[in-house]
């Protein structure tokens, strides 16, 4: 009985450490894993205070089985939280790849902005190219308008020509009419002179009649 209750009291002391770190490993998730620590604990006191072998034994075979369900439910609870680790990461994966998929949708968006902004540019360009072309379209294209130059020239030459010859008669006619005009004076004169000649001779015809014969 006192060897038994050394080697219990050896086991107990080796194995306080273990069973205290064991609890702490399990989360007690409200399964009873506090009530079989506590269960394991006292069929631990009871098996080292044990009085017959085979209470001793019972004890033993009791507190394994308790340990059992400790080891399973603290495996389980590792399980879980590899679990939980390995889901974490996976989460982190993914809000990485959540991240550079926003961060490449931002890019997609600004690249899309400065396209639309080309393509107003284009358009706006193109609605100027077209309202100019209809400017163009109105007007006579090259060809046509140095034929109407051409052909305005020629009129032009033609127009100097006969303004040239217009000219020129009208100094004819300005000569003429001087001419005539100087003429016309002379006659006047010469009238005049002829009128005067005659008065004189009637004069003088007067003054021998009225003059008494010798």
């Amino acid at each position: 009985m006192l060897i038994l209750t050394v080697r219990s009291q050896n086991c107990y002391f080796l194995k306080a450490d273990e069973v205290i770190r064991k609890r702490l490993l399990i989360d007690g998730d409200g399964a009873g894993d506090d009530r079989r620590i506590n269960l394991l604990v006292k069929s631990f006191i009871k098996w080292c205070n044990s009085g017959s072998q085979e209470e001793g034994y019972s004890q033993y075979q009791r507190m394994l089985s308790t340990l059992s369900q400790c080891e399973f439910s603290m495996g389980k609870t590792l399980l879980v939280y590899d679990m939980n680790l390995r889901e974490m990461e996976n989460y982190e994966k993914i809000y990485k790849e959540i991240e550079c998929s926003i961060a490449g949708a931002h890019e997609k968006i600004a690249e899309c902005k400065k396209q639309i902004l080309q393509a107003k540019r284009i358009r706006k360009n193109r609605q100027e190219y077209d309202a100019l072309a209809k400017v163009i379209q109105r007007h006579p294209d090259r060809h046509e308008t140095l034929k109407e130059l051409e052909a305005l020239g020629k009129e032009l030459e033609h127009l100097s020509h006969i303004k040239e010859s217009v000219e020129d008669k009208l100094e004819l006619r300005r000569k003429q009419f001087h001419v005539l005009l100087s003429t016309i004076h002379e006659l006047q004169q010469t009238l005049e002179n002829d009128e005067k000649l005659s008065e004189v001779e009637e004069t003088q015809e007067t003054s021998m009649e009225t003059d008494p014969k010798p």
